[in-house]
């Protein structure tokens, strides 16, 4: 039953972002056409209305079309009009619809940094465009020594993000640790955490200092897969049976708001080791889910 129950997921998914996508450029190409800010913002509540019932479609395919069973330990209550920043640990693509089918509609849109080659994705690269998703060019420390001025654009692309996300709703979602969680990447970077990849700081400094006080919480997500790290084809082949997922609330830590990451010593060691505290919390989380 795999291949045909793939097939029609599949089919189903292709038919439904067709559907979506379509009106969603054309609303975003009358929203670029519109010749103030505000008649502007008042078409977003329509981009990000297509977007959810998109995602509702793919999470209704997954709950009805797979065996897979979400077992989601909520320690937040939620609100569909604040702005959060959810910090969430990255094992594989399935996370991204794993976050979606929990939070869809229970919280603002969430908006996902993404790499600046996912723009090239058919229809999906212009509807995230459309969405104001920042893309990022996640440049190496090679690239950056051959090249010293990348080193300041995606700060600029986040700052840019952020000033947009001030004026609506809106879930930010950082996966801290940069990419997506494997046993080769976990061996090279030795020990420290037994389930995570050591997380990155600088991102998740930027989004607090651009967003200030304007953020409300910060949404902690620990995702755990008792039946091991799944692939997209894995979830759609069935072969994903339970996902066990903690959202835990988290105040913004105000003695890290208003500090300059990039020049103050001081302040950046003090940044990375709060986030480094809050990853080894993680670490014992997932470890704990996994246990069941």
């Amino acid at each position: 039953m795999a291949p045909i129950r793939l097939t029609l997921i599949c089919l189903l998914v292709a038919t439904s972002t067709v559907l979506h996508v379509v009106p969603l450029l054309l609303v975003a190409l009358l929203k670029a056409m519109l010749p103030s800010q505000r008649l502007r913002r008042a078409s977003d509540p329509m981009l990000t209305g297509l977007a959810e019932s998109w995602i509702g479609v793919n999470s209704w395919a997954l709950e009805h079309f797979t065996p897979m069973r979400l077992q989601v330990e909520m320690d937040a209550a939620l609100r569909t009009d604040g702005h959060y920043l959810m910090l969430a640990n990255h094992q594989s693509w399935v996370d991204i619809l794993v976050l979606q089918q929990v939070f869809n509609r229970r919280i603002p849109f969430m908006r996902f940094f993404l790499k600046r080659q996912l723009f090239w994705v058919p229809l999906l690269g212009l509807a995230w465009w459309a969405l104001d998703f920042p893309f990022m060019g996640r440049y190496t420390p090679k690239q950056i020594a051959r090249r010293p001025e990348l080193a300041g654009r995606d700060i600029i692309a986040t700052r840019h993000a952020c000033e947009k996300f001030r004026a609506i709703p809106v879930t930010i979602v950082n996966f801290v640790e940069g990419t997506r969680f494997t046993l080769a990447k976990h061996a090279r970077q030795g020990p420290g955490y037994q389930h995570l990849l050591r997380p990155k700081s600088g991102g998740v400094a930027f989004v607090l200092d651009a967003m200030g006080e304007g953020l409300h919480a910060i949404l902690d997500a620990t995702i755990a897969y008792p039946g091991g790290r799944p692939t997209l084809v894995d979830l759609l082949s069935g072969r994903v049976r339970e996902v066990r997922i903690h959202v835990r609330l988290r105040p913004i830590p105000v003695e890290l708001l208003g500090g300059d990451y990039q020049n103050d010593r001081a302040f950046r060691v003090r940044f990375q080791q709060w986030m480094n505290g809050l990853w080894h919390e993680k670490d014992a989380e997932v470890q704990r889910l996994l246990e069941g």
